[in-house]
């Protein structure tokens, strides 16, 4: 079992730790839960869908980086495919506060990067800031998210969010976690290259169409790549580094321990990820950074 877990581990009911054990010590544990673990870890815990999500928030919150606040957040989403996927709070010591990353966006991009159609709901320990909101309003499956909080009734995004401001404003139909492939091609088939042309394929940028992607290298050699997702509000948008370091941190890695990494975005975009992308991994040790356009 990965260190970060041992201390809310032991703080567990039995039941849970009988059932979570054989899935959270697996060396290849991605803070994610699959429907058929759900389903097993439900009949042996006894808990219902929203028990057990609320059981699981202390482990998310375990994955937190929290150099900063120390503060730590956890957040589960909760997919139509019946997944349960991790998220938690990433600050980043010397970057500015703006490359943060909530534990709500770390969540639904979790999902979004593991493949997730669609969210049913989010659960999480600390009522969501605006932020989280906006960049919630952006995903498919609109203000009828449900949002879970302990000691309070589920509400809807829409009642977090009233008289919201998103997409459907601007006349965007594609919302995020929709199916997409732009199509883009590179001549560099190095494997970094490749998953960040991926990840830029699949990224979501109606408003500026800079479509971009982000693959990083740790010094183990695993690939880990992220997607740009823009936002209708535009600052609560998350940039593609931000994402491949949730699938990172996710995975069980250290942020510090990237050796390389390669943006992949258009020529001549209408804005640019490259000084953002370089001056964040540059925070984390890493100065082997290439942009390829296409």
């Amino acid at each position: 079992m990965q260190a970060r877990f041992h201390d809310v581990w032991a703080e567990l009911p039995a039941s849970l730790q009988s059932a979570l054990e054989p899935i959270l010590s697996a060396n290849d544990f991605a803070a994610m839960l699959t429907a058929e673990q759900v389903k097993t870890v439900k009949s042996i815990s006894g808990l219902d869908d929203d028990a057990l999500a609320f059981a699981l928030l202390p482990l998310a919150a375990a994955c937190a980086l929290t150099p900063i606040s120390h503060f730590m957040v956890g957040a589960i989403a909760r997919g139509i495919s019946g997944n349960l996927y991790f998220g938690a709070n990433m600050e980043f010591s010397s970057a500015p506060l703006q490359q943060t990353i909530h534990a709500e966006q770390c969540a639904v991009t979790h999902a979004w990067l593991r493949g997730e159609a669609r969210l049913v709901s989010i659960t999480v320990n600390y009522t969501p800031c605006g932020h989280c909101r906006q960049f919630m309003n952006e995903l498919n499956s609109g203000t009828d998210l449900h949002i879970h909080l302990p000691g309070r009734p589920a509400s809807t995004l829409g009642q977090y969010l009233p008289d919201s401001f998103g997409p459907k404003d601007l006349d965007i139909n594609t919302l995020l976690m929709d199916p997409v492939d732009h199509g883009y091609k590179v001549t560099d088939t190095d494997s970094l290259t490749q998953a960040a042309l991926d990840g830029a394929n699949h990224s979501h940028a109606p408003y500026s169409l800079s479509h971009s992607g982000v693959a990083v290298e740790t010094t183990d050699g695993n690939i880990y790549a992220g997607r740009y997702a823009e936002n209708a509000a535009f600052n609560p948008s998350l940039p593609p580094l931000q994402a491949a370091l949730i699938l990172t941190n996710l995975s069980g890695k250290d942020c510090s321990a990237i050796r390389r990494a390669v943006l992949v975005e258009g020529s001549r975009p209408m804005l640019t990820q490259w000084d953002a992308t370089q001056a964040t991994l540059a925070t984390l040790g890493c100065t082997d950074v290439k942009r390829v356009t296409f």
